[in-house]
């Protein structure tokens, strides 16, 4: 595939282009510091994390109403933290932990490998499943230039629904074929090629941390790239 194939690369930003579970293990850390609690704060992120799918899965079945994440995040968090013994963490921090999500560090090829595609002929984009205020900030925070902010928000529902990616290529007046979809997580990537979408892999072998099992790249993507710089090479940028 070269940059002739896409007019748009849209990416995944939680895990693809920021490293989540550092970022919020330390913002943990540091309100369990502040407030005298202690915990492992790894497993309370990784648990956290955790009920990511069930709860965007509620929305997309219909199963609960169109929530932002912001709002889904606490829900999950007042779930996770009597599990951990920090029912008694009070509201100030619980607001202040699910802004985490909003400070997340990127990877540190995510940013350079940003600024090369950002003087190509390519729209860069995120398609993720944080809100756009969530992502406006995080973006800014973490240094990541992109084109534009799509947001699986803008269809009211959540990644995997194809309304996601459909409603995205709407807004850009693109077909699906000339996006191409990049992501850590493969399951994002089938939902993308379902939709006619292009892929590109990128693995992220530390998003879970340095005790995850490997992660086997998917079969069936159109490309597979080590990080966002190399992802610019193999489109010829």
């Amino acid at each position: 595939m070269d940059a002739m194939d896409v007019d748009a690369a849209l990416f995944d930003v939680f895990g693809t282009m920021t490293d989540w579970r550092s970022s919020v293990s330390a913002e943990l850390a540091v309100v369990g510091a502040r407030t005298g609690l202690t915990a492992d704060w790894a497993a309370v992120t990784d648990d956290w994390r955790r009920l990511y799918r069930p709860y965007l899965g509620k929305v997309v079945t219909g199963a609960m109403p169109w929530r932002s994440l912001d709002d889904l995040h606490r829900l999950m968090l007042d779930e996770v933290l009597p599990q951990h013994g920090l029912g008694a963490l009070g509201e100030a921090e619980r607001v202040d932990l699910v802004g985490a999500w909003h400070r997340l560090r990127a990877w540190p090829d995510a940013a350079p490998g940003l600024e090369i595609l950002h003087y190509s002929r390519l729209i860069t984009g995120t398609l993720s499943n944080g809100g756009v205020g969530l992502l406006a900030r995080l973006t800014k925070h973490a240094g990541l230039r992109f084109d534009c902010v799509l947001s699986a928000e803008l269809a009211k529902s959540y990644k995997t629904d194809p309304q996601v990616y459909l409603t995205a290529a709407g807004l850009l007046a693109l077909e699906p074929h000339r996006i191409l979809m990049v992501a850590c997580h493969p399951d994002d990537l089938e939902a993308a090629a379902r939709v006619g979408f292009r892929t590109a892999y990128i693995p992220r072998p530390l998003e879970w941390g340095p005790d995850a099992p490997p992660v086997k790249a998917p079969a069936g993507v159109d490309l597979v790239a080590e990080d966002v710089p190399a992802l610019a090479r193999v489109l010829g940028v």
